[in-house]
């Protein structure tokens, strides 16, 4: 069940309406949107009756891959009740621990404070020892998290790192690694952009497969002759291939056959699924 409003409203004032609604209705989740976020409901507390608080929210403006995975579970192909059901509350409690760690990030709590230094300083949690160590966590966090997304953002572009000049035309009678020697010692020049259909695609892949391979494992590699998808970040591990920015559009599995088969536009690529995932178990 679906309840509409403008966009210029907020949606705070209108959930006891829906609330109203789910008690009337057979519905098992209701979504209050103004079109740009979208907050679901179901009933996880009491049966037939609509939680006061949301297990998902999504907005339009600020996608994320974690909310594109979970609108992917409300496709009608893939529509499965008692499977949202069982994830609902871990992502209603998700998304409270997130917003908890948001509020201690800005304005860290005295118990939140005394938590963390527990292990660290023996003596007593005085006031004024709280206060002293407020600052001191507050800038931690931010430290250790700047820390981490530096070391993923190195680790990305190492991995994304591929030459930039026009690589010759692959060799079928060569090995990968052999192709991949001959690309790097050519010239390099700066040619290779990254389109939005070749990252629309990347994301579309990564999706199908996040039942048979950890999302985290799965990267690309861009080239101008076709955009790598990969396994751990390795060339030897690629999974499939797409030619995106010529006028006729392919993809390329790694199998024995290793054909081109056309496709009009990355969303097409869901019609492979179960061809991506058998590619990707050899890699597993």
């Amino acid at each position: 069940m679906v309840e509409a409003k403008s966009v210029n409203e907020k949606l705070e004032k209108h959930d006891s309406q829906l609330f109203r609604y789910f008690a009337v209705s057979k519905a098992k989740f209701a979504i209050l949107t103004n079109g740009l976020i979208y907050r679901f409901y179901t009933d996880l507390d009491e049966t037939n009756k609509m939680d006061s608080s949301p297990f998902f929210e999504f907005n339009l403006l600020e996608p994320k891959d974690t909310h594109i995975s979970e609108l992917f579970k409300f496709r009608k192909s893939v529509f499965n009740v008692d499977e949202i059901i069982t994830t609902a509350s871990e992502l209603r409690y998700t998304g409270e621990i997130i917003r908890f760690l948001a509020n201690q990030w800005e304005h860290p709590t005295e118990d939140f404070v005394a938590f963390v230094i527990s292990d660290i300083y023996p003596g007593k949690k005085t006031k004024q020892v709280i206060e002293k160590f407020s600052s001191l966590v507050k800038h931690s966090l931010k430290q250790f998290i700047n820390e981490m997304v530096n070391d993923k953002l190195k680790a990305a572009l190492a991995s994304n790192n591929e030459p930039l000049s026009a690589p010759p035309a692959i060799d079928d009678k060569k090995t990968d690694i052999e192709n991949e020697a001959v690309a790097a010692a050519t010239v390099q020049t700066p040619q290779v952009i990254t389109t939005a259909e070749e990252i629309e695609g990347y994301a579309t892949v990564k999706l199908m497969l996040r039942d048979v391979v950890d999302p985290d494992r799965i990267g690309f590699r861009d080239n101008l002759s076709y955009f790598n998808i990969l396994l751990d970040g390795s060339i030897r591990k690629w999974i499939c291939r797409l030619h995106l920015n010529g006028t006729n559009k392919f993809i390329q599995f790694n199998d024995d056959e290793r054909a081109l088969t056309p496709i009009e536009k990355p969303v097409d690529l869901l019609h492979y699924k179960s061809k991506l995932e058998d590619v990707a178990k050899k890699f597993a």
